[in-house]
Order: C-alpha cells, then structure tokens, then sequence
C-alpha cells in the first residue's frame, strides 16, 4: 500500500483541483458552523449524544439481544456476521434464496467496508448503488472519497463527460440539473426492475425493534418500497436504547454533516409489508476488538456525519483516496489500525494534531488525542522509517538536554544564515519542497532575555 504522504503528493500536483477541494469542504463546514449557531443548546446535545453512546457501548451485548428480540417480534428475519466474509456470504444466501439477479442499494459504509459489490457481482448479481453520488463513483468503478459526499473529488464537467458514456446525455452538458435528471430517469429503471433492495442502517432502536435510515434523495425508500425483499446491514455500534434518544441524533447527525435542520427522509422501518420479507444482518467485523479497548472504544460513537473530515486541513488538500482506507479522514486514521497498525499506522501522522476534528463531532470523541496516541504506539512496535525512528530518537535527546538545546539552536540558526541555497533545499528535504524557512532571528529568546533583562 502506498503511503498517506505519496497519495498526498500526488493529489497536490493538481493544484487548482486541491484547491478547489479544499474550498469546497470549508464550504460544508462553514454551513455546518451556521446550523449550529440555531441551537443555543448544540453543547447540551452533543454531550447528551456522548453519554448515551457511552452508556449503549457499555451494555452492547444487552441492547443488541433486546433489539434482536424486538424484530422479531415485529417479523424481521435477524442475521449475525462475525466478519465480512459471513456478511458478504449471508447476504449472497439471502439474494439466491429467492432466486433474485437484480439488486438496488442505497448508501452503506459497512457494506463498501466489506467489499460486497464485488463479491455479489463475481456470483452474477447486478448491483446498482443508487445513491447519486455513489453511482457516479461506481461507474468510475472507484471508492468513495467522502463518506456523507463520495464524489466531492469529481467536478460537474467530469461527471458530465461520465454521464455522455454510460448514460448517453448530450456531450459537454454539465449543469447539474439536467444531469440529476438523467441519473434519475435511469435509476428509475433499476428500481422497478430490482429484486432486492439493500440499505445501510443509521440507527436502530433496541426498545421497539425499528431501524433508521436517513437519506437526502428518498432513494433508499424507492427501493425498499418497490422491491419484494428489503435487507438491512447494520454495524453492532449502530444501536442506541429508546425511541426518545433517537431525536438527540437526528438533530445532530444533518447539521454536522451537511449544514442542513434534518435530512430531507428519516425513514423507520419497523416490520415487513405483507408478502414481504424484511432482513437485518447485524455485523461485527472488528468491532468487538475496538470496544475491548478502553482508549480506543470512543471511535465507535461515531454516526458517520462525516464533520471530522470537512474540518480537517490535512484532509482537505490531499483527498479521501490518498488514505487507502474505506474510511478516510480524521476518524479513519483513529479506525483503520485496529484492524492492521502495520498498514495503517502511517494514517496517524496524517494529522495537524489542531484538535478541530475533536471541536466538531458530534459525539465528543477524542479524535486528536487518539490520533497522538497511535503514534505512540507505533513507535513502541518499531514500524517507523528507519529515517524517522532516528531522527526522532535524536530529537528526543536534543529536547531532554537544554544545553544541547541551546546550542543545536545557534548551530541552526547560523547554518540557515549561511548555508548555499543547495545545501538547504534539495530532495533530502522533502519538507522544504513547498516551504521556504523563515529568516532565523539573531538570538535565541533566552539569549535575548539574559542581554535584556537588566535594561
């Protein structure tokens, strides 16, 4: 896998792009900013989102079998998977059991997260992700980069030169009515053809049994609606206690994520319509192994609002697929080591360490912190670069010591006054790449005190 800072490097030689990028992150993050100012008592909720999601995460085991029961009860046919592979199976027995070839599926994360697309088209299944933004990024046969916004990396004259390919519009139309038009008349055409519909889960309530999906375009209510056989796929870290917590998280989860009051469908579905089937596949994949940690089980609050990522300046200008994970940003890189720290391990200097990805999540989780600390740990297990491991082992002893402090300084100082430009700024110095080093002052602030301080 290639590293977060070459990913990084290469989305940077596209300049206009990665600034356009970055404009149109902050965008969402200042009408996240101005959605909030409405709730005098955003602090309020977001501390109440925290304390219930710490109380559910303590008692997981109980409100999942107290979901478990309730769908049931409700008619809902209830499956575990302990890993991807079991989801991807179960889903696959699920899909042949009623002989079906055509499947719609709206947004899900824990699906791109297992893969499931390509292991349901390898058995023959036709899968058509009907999300706008999600489809446009399957016909690029490519992952999101965003998980609220997948396809924020593509501007409108790529998607409409995509859309002349594969959906015939007019060749170099771009303007995003007409071409949502387009996606919509095709989509159409899945929905009534699909067999199975497939749906993430937002949240699901232990107490009545019901699972929330919240989506900005209706699409996932167009599929589960149209088709004979609707499939929930769900992470254990989706469940909350009671009705009444849900209101917490919806007023929350739209204002964090896109600036808007609510999202434009919050959809419950309780139990199946007659002649229907209704399934909910309940998925560990790693999950368990996060909440037996205690520093690390804060990163399972998240409700996927994507806020962390819109707010991140290191992930603004290097793009979602520089992070070689499903999910990107801040929180993916506290989320990607559990699963692999020798892979991921690198996601964790992916950050300023500013602390702006803690400000606005929703739940409170300590994202920096956390961050800080798998850098720790990857230190302790030796899988820095050889140049970093000493330079930092070097640093350390440089930091312990003021006297060596005091004169590594001076030598500094003096070097970048008189070194040749060369000696300075060559491929060594990768840093100085796209930084020119400030002019050095002349003394060091305890040499300029000692001198002044008798004045």
């Amino acid at each position: 896998m290639i590293s977060h800072s070459k990913a990084a490097k290469i989305f940077l030689q596209d300049e206009p792009r990665t600034d356009w990028h970055d404009q149109a992150l902050w965008f969402v993050r200042q009408k996240r900013d101005g959605a909030v100012k409405q709730l005098p008592e955003w602090e309020k909720l977001r501390e109440t989102a925290s304390q219930i999601k710490e109380a559910t995460l303590s008692n997981l085991g109980s409100y999942l079998e107290q979901f478990e029961k309730q769908a049931i009860k409700n008619g809902v046919q209830v499956h575990w998977a302990v890993d991807a592979s079991e989801f991807n199976r179960c889903v696959l027995e699920i899909i042949q059991k009623h002989k079906a070839t055509k499947v719609v599926k709206s947004k899900s994360m824990l699906t791109e997260e297992c893969h499931l697309n390509p292991y349901l088209e390898n058995a023959g299944i036709e899968v058509v992700d009907t999300d706008l933004g999600e489809r446009i990024i399957q016909f690029r046969n490519e992952p999101p980069s965003h998980i609220v916004l997948p396809a924020i990396h593509l501007k409108k004259e790529e998607v409409g030169e995509l859309f002349h390919e594969k959906l015939g519009t007019n060749k170099g139309a771009s303007d995003p009515a007409y071409l949502t038009q387009a996606a919509r008349g095709h989509l159409r055409k899945k929905f009534l053809q699909a067999d199975v519909a497939l749906t993430g889960v937002n949240f699901a309530v232990a107490e009545t049994g019901a699972l929330v999906v919240c989506t900005n375009e209706g699409n996932a209510d167009m599929g589960v609606n149209a088709a004979k056989v609707q499939i929930h796929c769900m992470g254990i870290e989706k469940v909350i206690p009671r009705t009444k917590d849900l209101g917490v998280f919806t007023r929350m989860l739209a204002r964090s994520a896109t600036g808007q009051a609510v999202t434009t469908y919050t959809s419950h579905y309780l139990k199946p319509e007659k002649g229907k089937e209704m399934h909910v596949i309940i998925v560990d994949n790693g999950r368990s192994e996060i909440l037996a940690k205690p520093y690390y089980r804060n990163s399972l609050k998240c409700i996927r609002c994507g806020a962390c990522m819109n707010t991140c300046p290191v992930y603004r200008r290097s793009g979602g697929h520089s992070y070689g994970y499903t999910i990107p940003g801040p929180i993916g890189s506290i989320l990607s080591p559990n699963n692999n720290l020798k892979k991921y391990g690198n996601l964790a200097f992916a950050s300023t360490l500013c602390g702006s990805c803690s400000n606005v999540c929703p739940v409170k989780i300590n994202i920096h912190e956390q961050l800080y600390n798998w850098r720790q740990q990857v230190a302790a297990d030796n899988l820095l670069s050889p140049i970093k491991s000493i330079s930092m082992k070097m640093a350390a002893k440089v930091l312990a010591n003021s006297r060596l402090y005091q004169l590594f300084g001076k030598m500094a100082r003096v070097a970048v006054r008189i070194s040749p430009r060369l000696l300075l700024y060559n491929k060594l110095n990768t840093w100085g790449e796209g930084r020119e080093l400030p002019i050095p002052p002349n003394y060091s602030f305890n040499e300029w005190y000692r001198i002044n301080r008798k004045q």
